[in-house]
């Protein structure tokens, strides 16, 4: 269940799976190394999805950037 995540997941793979881990550990029943694991896991699976993020949130920037020295040449 540890173990580097794999970098080509989506943004909706890695926030499904992160979604699933979050359920089992709280429906409980599971060992405390189990419990762990999946911890380690989602922390990893919300990295991956706060990198997405924030590649989209710098793409989003450099796009109203782009827009808004385009506006200011035509002016």
């Amino acid at each position: 269940m540890t173990g580097n995540v794999d970098e080509t997941l989506s943004y909706e793979q890695a926030r499904d799976e992160l979604v699933e881990v979050v359920r089992r550990l709280e429906a409980g029943g599971t060992t405390l190394e189990e419990s762990l694991a999946l911890w380690e896991r989602g922390e990893e699976l919300a990295k991956v999805c706060r990198r997405w993020l924030e590649g989209a949130r710098a793409r989003l920037d450099a796009a109203l950037a782009e827009e808004e020295s385009e506006g200011e040449d035509t002016e």
